[in-house]
C-alpha cells in the first residue's frame, strides 16, 4: 500500500477535502452565529393588507414569542408559523425571512359568525371552530347560535346559508340553527318563530319543508296576528303550529297526523 503512490495521493487528497470541508462548515458556523443575525424584529401583518383587529402586541408576546428560538439562519420557520396559529382569533400564518434580521409574519384572523354549541367556542365565516374571546366576537356581529355534532359544522354552515336564502323571501333569517344528535334539523328565526325541519330524507327535504311553510306563512300571520310560536314542519300532509296571543292569553294548537 505505501509504494502505491496513486493510491497515497488518493487517501491524501480524500483527507485534505475532508479537512476542508471540516474548516468550511466551521466558518459557516461561525458566520452565522455572528450577532447581526440575531433577529431583531418580527414583523406582523394582516393578510391582504387587512387590518388586525383582535391579534394585538400582547396576546403575541404571551402565546407565540416563547416558542420562538434560533437566530436568521437557525430558526425553524414551521416552528414560528405553528407557534402563531395557537395564539386567539389567527386562523393561519404564513413565514418569510427578511435579511439580515428580521421575520415576516402574515396572519389570517378568523372572522366570527355565530357561537358553536354549548361551552363557549366559536364557528367562523368558513367553518372552523376556535376558542376566542367571546365577548370581543359580539363586538363584531350579533352571533348566531349553532349546535350539531362533533365534525358537522361545515354541513351545518352550508345548511345556515341555505336557510338564510329561503327565508329572505318572507323576510326572515335564522339566529338559531341546530342539529341535533339524531340529524334532524330545527331552527329560530328573527322573529322568535321556532321550526322543526326534521331529518333529510333526499336533497330536496329541507327545501320543500321551507317551501310549505313559506306559502302558507302570510295566511297564518294574518290569522294568528304575529303570534306564533312555533311550526313542525315534520309532517307529509300538514304541519302542527303552536300560537299564543299576548292579548288574550290564549293557547292554540293545531296538529295533523303522520309526523315523519
Amino acid at each position: 500500500m505505501w509504494h502505491d503512490v496513486k493510491l497515497l495521493n488518493n487517501t491524501a487528497n480524500a483527507l485534505f477535502g475532508l479537512v476542508l470541508l471540516a474548516l468550511l462548515a466551521s466558518g459557516v458556523w461561525w458566520l452565522i452565529q455572528r450577532p447581526m443575525f440575531t433577529l431583531k424584529l418580527i414583523s406582523v401583518e394582516g393578510a391582504d393588507s387587512v387590518v388586525l383587529r383582535h391579534v394585538n402586541a400582547l396576546t403575541i408576546r404571551d402565546a407565540a414569542l416563547p416558542k420562538i428560538s434560533g437566530n436568521f439562519f437557525t430558526t425553524n420557520l414551521d416552528t414560528v408559523r405553528t407557534a402563531f396559529e395557537t395564539v386567539p382569533w389567527v386562523r393561519k400564518a404564513s413565514v418569510q425571512r427578511e435579511w439580515p434580521n428580521r421575520l415576516i409574519v402574515t396572519l389570517e384572523e378568523h372572522t366570527p359568525l355565530g357561537a358553536w354549541g354549548e361551552d363557549g367556542r366559536l364557528i367562523s365565516v368558513k367553518g372552523d371552530v376556535f376558542t376566542a374571546n367571546l365577548a370581543e366576537a359580539e363586538e363584531d356581529a350579533e352571533l348566531i347560535a349553532f349546535s350539531g355534532p362533533e365534525g358537522s359544522e361545515k354541513e351545518v354552515l352550508a345548511r345556515y346559508h341555505d336557510f338564510k336564502s329561503w327565508f329572505v323571501k318572507i323576510s326572515l333569517a335564522p339566529e338559531v340553527v341546530q342539529y341535533s344528535s339524531r340529524y334532524a334539523w330545527s331552527l329560530k328565526l328573527n322573529n322568535g318563530m321556532r321550526v322543526e325541519l326534521g331529518r333529510v330524507q333526499d336533497e330536496t327535504t329541507l327545501k320543500q319543508r321551507v317551501d310549505k311553510l313559506m306559502a302558507v306563512y302570510p295566511q297564518l300571520v294574518a290569522s294568528l296576528q304575529d303570534s306564533i310560536e312555533s311550526v313542525d314542519m315534520r309532517y307529509p300532509n300538514g304541519l302542527a303550529l303552536k300560537s299564543s296571543n299576548s292579548a288574550i292569553g290564549l293557547k292554540k294548537q293545531t296538529k295533523a297526523s303522520g309526523k315523519t
